[in-house]
């Protein structure tokens, strides 16, 4: 290809396809990346020899004495490998070549005798972070948009472009291990201290220090790198061969009381390195491939990547029926009312995503406790610099506190958090349309239908229920629920908002426990039957956390409090009858004054800091089965547990709650934590097949009639073969 002149230098390469442009500047080769018509910049197939292209021009071309591979993108660097193409291989050797394609490549470019740096601003994740190790010299920039991370565990999978092996080798075992086994983001400052990268400039002169850091490389010149902090003893532990045992094996016994076996890609990585340490980075390497395609066709990667999917859809979702078309209003200050945990929370998040908040309650205490409660989230972000004390500043500064409704007439939003009691929630919303006649009304509810908290309303059309989880500021799903006199303007903007406080947002029809809340219930009802049958507290909870769960049921209900679910259960019973019926054991230990971690005693008792010390033997008193425990199989209690959460799950399908399976599994993994690595109920239920679950209902429903009766919708499927997902 023949060079040609251009306003930013002479154009060495272009290929319009890929978005790949190599540009000459005084000597110094510029690769910049810009794929077209995609938000982020990602690794295909296709751009692979492009690069290889710019890879060989560099290393022949006499003019060029080093290169700067940037981002064309605003925000993102390079984010990795595509997710589709990944989910398009159909066999282990697919996958395997595409690995050692990948390495092949990266090889290439760090082999290459002229310099190349990375110049980071913006998200550097999974293959991009590999090819950002691969060059000789990293500069990022200093800003909140640049994270670099190696998070492909997160879709089931391990680094595949040689990841494993060069990650270790540049920030140690031990920081290496964390970041390729949580795929957790590390902030450009982290990346600095650790080795990582070797420089942090502004976001305004990345290109010019690159550009210069290039030339120094080229002429011979030391740069001043920064060793990475770690502790004597963490580099004496890594530096010898009986010490990395001693840390992979500490690992691998972490990861498998993390997990329980379930996931094998935090096991597969942990080989992986070893094998790179053992024997070397081509045999490390080699190996990596190798798992890598195995990890690729694996039942546990499928439903992860089926997990990411369905949440880039919701990003894209407006909440409305198919063929109704709404503009969201724009809610640019926002009132909470209610000071409390929930109240609090909501509030953390709006400030955070630059939203003025006016939150109210009935005390000067009770505010002032809420103010508190946000600005303990805000300045835990602080100290992890996340943000800086400036940011923090201004984060703390849209907050308002207030104990009657004055700014209230201005806001477009309000969110209730107050007591969980219909009457108080009328009185609330008749407030709200005096004070603040043109806002949406909101409930944050976890039980009460919506249809009943507007009854009473004005403007039934602008009320709706926008269900958040606790802790706000970790939890990642929100339940809008519509009733059928919301309006579609009403859904489109609180759930637009609610994508905008980084939220993933599900919208599903109004009903007793909505949808997260109504499948929770026969969970953990079938829980405190087993409780009432005899098995010990700590065999329930532990059948369920090897089941998948991140807790067990009886320690689900310590942590939300038992007075709260409490409060749930004559709802439920009401509105479904004996099926969703609270068992006796779950009523006598609410009615005995248990409230759970909060008040230091459960099931479980809890020291004054929450440690839990251990379960509290004389609930066993409050049960059917009295103080004799008798030992149940494991198996037995999941089906007993699940099988109904699952039932319940097509029921709110069958009954137009939720708008299709895809929901119904992003509702489940967020919000109640059912396996990722099972892909959701919906998902579940098509592995297992609806003609199994039907005959593994009938049975239990033989020993326990009338709590197991399949749903119509899964016997016709189970007659029909049928799958929830195509």
């Amino acid at each position: 290809m023949t060079s040609t002149a251009h306003p930013a230098g002479t154009v060495l390469l272009e290929d319009a396809a890929t978005g790949l442009t190599l540009l000459l500047h005084d000597g110094v080769a510029e690769i910049r990346y810009d794929q077209p018509g995609a938000p982020v910049n990602t690794l295909t197939t296709r751009i692979a020899p492009v690069f290889a292209q710019c890879f060989d021009r560099i290393e022949r071309d006499p003019s060029i004495t080093g290169a700067v591979l940037v981002s064309g993108k605003a925000d993102t660097w390079i984010a990795g490998a595509d997710i589709e193409e990944l989910t398009r291989i159909t066999s282990a050797e697919q996958g395997e070549a595409l690995s050692r394609g990948g390495q092949q490549l990266l090889d290439r470019l760090a082999a290459l005798s002229k310099p190349v740096v990375a110049a980071i601003h913006g998200a550097a994740l999974g293959g991009g972070l590999e090819v950002a190790l691969a060059c000789r010299y990293r500069i990022a920039t200093e800003h909140a948009k640049t994270v670099l991370a190696l998070p492909e565990v997160q879709l089931g999978l391990i680094p595949g472009a040689g990841g494993t092996q060069r990650l270790p080798r540049t920030v140690g075992v031990q920081a290496a291990l964390d970041m390729i086994l949580t795929g957790r983001n590390i902030r450009a400052r982290k990346a600095w201290q650790m080795g990582l990268v070797h420089e942090l400039v502004h976001p305004a002169i990345l290109r010019d220090i690159a550009m210069r850091r290039v030339q120094e490389l080229a002429r011979g010149e030391t740069l001043p790198v920064r060793a990475r902090k770690a502790a004597a003893s963490t580099v004496l532990l890594e530096e010898n061969p009986l010490g990395r045992s001693l840390v992979f094996r500490k690992a691998r016994e972490s990861v498998l009381a993390k997990t329980r076996g379930h996931y094998p890609a935090p096991l597969a990585a942990i080989d992986v390195i070893q094998r790179g340490f053992a024997d070397g980075p081509e045999a490390g390497q080699r190996e990596e491939a190798r798992r890598f395609g195995a990890l690729t066709v694996s039942p546990v990667c499928r439903q992860l990547a089926s997990i990411f999917f369905a949440t880039t859809a919701l990003k894209k979702d407006s909440g409305l029926a198919a063929g109704i078309v709404a503009t969201p209003r724009a809610v640019r200050r926002l009132g909470v009312l209610g000071a409390g945990f929930r109240g609090a929370g909501i509030t953390s998040v709006a400030v955070q995503a630059g939203v003025p908040v006016r939150l109210k309650d009935a005390s000067l205490d009770r505010v002032a406790a809420g103010w508190k409660a946000v600005r303990d989230v805000v300045r835990e972000r602080l100290r992890k610099q996340q943000i800086t004390r400036p940011q923090y500043d201004d984060t703390m500064s849209l907050v308002g506190t207030t104990t009657d409704y004055r700014g209230f007439a201005s806001v477009d939003l309000v969110i209730e958090a107050v007591f969980e009691d219909r009457a108080v929630k009328h009185q609330v919303l008749r407030e709200v349309e005096a004070a603040a006649p043109h806002a949406i009304f909101a409930s944050n509810t976890s039980t009460i239908p919506i249809r009943d908290i507007a009854a009473g309303a004005a403007h039934p059309e602008r009320v709706v229920g926008m269900h958040f989880f606790s802790p706000v500021h970790k939890m990642p799903l929100l339940e809008v629920i519509v009733t059928p006199a919301t309006s579609a303007e009403t859904t489109a903007t609180v759930a637009a908002f609610g994508r905008m406080l980084g939220k993933t947002v599900i919208v599903v029809q109004d009903g007793a426990g909505f949808y997260v809340n109504r499948i929770l219930a026969p969970y953990l009802n079938e829980s405190g039957r087993l409780l009432d049958d005899g098995a010990r507290i700590e065999a329930i909870d532990d059948a369920l956390v090897a089941f998948g769960f991140p807790v067990g049921p009886l320690t689900l209900l310590d942590d939300v409090g038992l007075d709260i679910a409490g409060k749930s259960g004559p709802i439920m019973a009401a509105a479904f009858g004996a099926r969703l019926q609270a068992p006796d054991a779950l009523a006598r230990v609410i009615a005995s004054g248990r409230l759970g971690r909060k008040a230091r005693r459960g099931f479980y008792r809890y020291a004054a800091d929450g440690k839990r010390e251990g379960a509290d033997e004389d609930i066993y008193a409050l049960t059917t089965a009295g103080a004799a425990r008798r030992p149940m199989p494991r198996e037995d209690m999941q089906e007993r547990a699940v099988l109904p959460l699952l039932n319940e799950a097509v029921r709110c399908l069958e009954d137009g709650i939720l708008r299709s399976p895809r929901d119904g599994d992003i509702g489940a993994v967020f919000g109640i934590g059912f396996p990722p690595f099972l892909g959701g109920p919906f998902r579940h239920l098509d592995t297992l097949g609806a003609a199994t679950v039907v005959e593994r209902l009938d049975a239990l429903n033989g020993r326990f009639p009338g709590r197991f009766e399949p749903a119509a919708l899964l016997r016709e499927m189970a007659t029909t073969g049928r799958r929830f997902h195509p």
